[in-house]
């Protein structure tokens, strides 16, 4: 049985770290979640991943280096295919964080 007692915080720290451009400290805050349970292999632990490589993504957008960017966005989008296809109490923030993170992906792509 999964924990889900911080991942609520976990989520929101994730989001104001990003709306606040602090795109390494977005990655680290996820990581709480996926370190522990990285050898799980599991597709929210994968999904958890691809949402860390968005910020990743970010912060190479931000370092000025957009062609790498890139091709770290497109490991989100090999991750994010799993949105919805397993059972979490978190599906629906999950679902927002998607939504969230392709509005910011698009205007960080547009200021590069």
């Amino acid at each position: 049985m999964t924990d889900y007692s911080e991942y609520e915080t976990l989520i929101n720290e994730f989001i104001v770290c990003i709306n606040e451009t602090r795109y390494y400290d977005a990655h680290e805050t996820l990581e709480k979640i996926w370190f522990p349970r990285r050898f799980e292999k599991t597709p929210e632990m994968n999904l958890i991943k691809g949402f860390i490589n968005a910020a990743v993504s970010f912060e190479v957008i931000k370092r000025g280096r957009p062609k790498s960017a890139k091709k770290v966005w497109e490991t989100y989008e090999k991750y994010i295919v799993l949105l919805g296809g397993f059972e979490s109490p978190y599906n629906s923030r999950y679902l927002e964080l998607d939504l969230f993170l392709r509005e910011k992906n698009t205007e960080l792509s547009s200021i590069s």
